[in-house]
């Protein structure tokens, strides 16, 4: 049985096939597309057509290599969106969530309704592009778009829509928004109310391995594909990604690291405590019957804006060669906090890191490995940080730490989670996001009867590399060193 996940980033989609040999996943990427945001004017949008079109550029790929699949699926980032009208069409390109437009919407949100009660009806951390602050900076500026919609999509839900006309809520990613009860299982209908959202616009999210259409023909005919099902698989992609875990027991820690790191651990119920809430984590959906209480850190954003500067300004360098710029610097020469807001959005990030740096009163650092290395020391420190918080939350200890993702590509990334954890890094699958949308297809098919099966052939299809901690009391200082100088608060 050959099945079809497309996996879309912040910065680029691919579409992979998938297989099972011998009771073995075997992948094979047929198409891969850049995703790269379109600014008008001070608006930064997503390119959906766009997006649509290599979506069905991976389905003409399928066809002429005789892989058509008998399932599809389609999994991506969270919280943005887009809003169809009355005649079915869609009103507007879909807003990026680094897009400036949401500035200032949160706090004054918080204000209004209670940061407390927000956090009580969704268990979602606060972050200032949330689709609810999305929706509510679109209403508090008049936007026409709002007066003519009457269906609200998320990405995947879009795309989907696209494809098969189906018009399908999928509940991973609608938890994501800061707008869903996870208390009533359903759309917070006094927070809609409160932006001035009508509650019509949401169908009741669907659960993972739900049916949702058939090509539509108009595709059939323009293709000539038959009428392949779809899937809601996972389509958060951490949840798909958490899917890929290969753990050996239901109790463990994963970190899902590419342009965002989202690290965390499974639970059955959602954990909306006051401490939860004050450490600013969040209770996202994931697959049969789970919860992904974890927290969103940055992640590799800020070297890859990094790098993307260097480029223009004439510094190209393979990533191969970033790493010897970044291992060969000096250690622990100063830290950031890789969630300060000062590197949420597109810039100069030599200049903010440096910034920041100055404003703690460290050395700056002045080299092209220097700063890398600050960003990467950084990001690791603050992965303990909160790998700590997750087991005060959770009451679980972990033994070591599942990193699946693109992030993990980077060894000396792995190596240096290793040590600053002083625990052991399991890496692999890199291409977890996939592998979870596949194994949801499989399991909504019958082919894996649940997905403890479903992480159990994971395990045995795909390598993982095992990296022990190294250099413990000199990372036990940088770490003491990191929360001083960050003021990052300790509970």
């Amino acid at each position: 049985m050959t099945i079809l996940a497309y996996d879309l980033g912040a910065g680029s989609g691919r579409a992979i096939i998938g297989r099972l040999n011998d009771n073995r996943i075997v992948t094979q990427e047929i198409h891969r597309f850049s995703n790269d945001p379109v600014k008008v004017g001070d608006r930064l949008y997503w390119d959906i057509l766009r997006l649509y079109h290599e979506i069905q550029q991976g389905l003409i790929i399928a066809k002429q290599e005789r892989m058509l699949p008998e399932s599809i699926g389609i999994d991506s980032w969270a919280v943005d969106f887009g809003l169809i009208g009355r005649t079915g069409e869609l009103l507007a390109n879909p807003s990026h969530y680094r897009d400036w437009h949401t500035h200032g919407v949160m706090e004054q949100m918080q204000q209004e309704f209670g940061a407390e009660q927000i956090f009580e009806s969704t268990g979602i951390q606060f972050l200032s592009f949330n689709t609810l602050y999305q929706l509510a900076a679109m209403r508090r500026a008049g936007s026409p778009v709002l007066k003519e919609a009457e269906r609200f999509l998320m990405i995947p839900d879009l795309l989907r829509y696209f494809m098969t006309g189906e018009m399908i809520n999928e509940f991973t990613n609608a938890t994501t928004t800061q707008m869903y009860n996870s208390r009533q299982q359903d759309w917070d209908r006094k927070l809609l109310s409160h932006i001035g959202i009508p509650s019509s616009w949401f169908g009741r999210p669907v659960q993972p391995g739900a049916p949702a259409g058939n090509l539509r023909s108009s595709l059939m005919v323009d293709l000539g594909l038959p009428a392949i099902p779809v899937t809601a698989v996972a389509e958060h992609d951490t949840a798909s990604a958490v899917v890929a875990v290969p753990a050996l027991s239901d109790s463990f820690a994963y970190l899902s690291c590419g342009t965002w790191s989202l690290m965390g651990t499974e639970v059955s119920e959602p954990v909306i405590t006051e401490q939860a809430r004050e450490l600013n984590f969040t209770n996202e959906g994931g697959a049969y019957g789970t919860y992904r209480l974890l927290k969103n850190i940055m992640g590799l954003w800020i070297f890859q804006e990094y790098k993307r500067e260097c480029e223009r300004d004439g510094h190209h360098a393979s990533y191969s060669e970033w790493i010897q710029h970044t291992a060969g610097s000096e250690p622990f020469l100063s830290f950031i906090d890789p969630d300060d807001t000062l590197f949420l959005h597109a810039g100069d990030m030599r200049s903010r890191v440096r910034q920041y740096c100055r404003q703690t009163g460290q050395q700056l650092p002045d080299t092209y490995g220097a700063v890398a290395r600050c960003i990467f020391e950084s990001l690791v420190l603050k992965y303990r940080y909160v790998l700590e918080q997750t087991e005060q939350l959770s009451g679980k200890q972990f033994d070591g730490l599942h990193m699946v993702g693109g992030g993990i590509q980077n060894r000396l990334l792995c190596q240096w989670t290793a040590n600053a954890l002083g625990r052991p890094v399991w890496a692999g699958p890199a291409e977890g996001s996939a592998i979870g949308n596949l194994a949801v297809q499989w399991i909504a098919q019958g082919t894996f009867s649940d997905i403890r099966e479903a992480r159990a052939v994971i395990r045995d299809s795909f390598p993982v590399d095992v990296y022990e901690p190294q250099e413990s009391e000199a990372w036990e200082d940088a770490y003491g060193r990191f929360l001083r100088l960050t003021a990052i608060p300790v509970q």
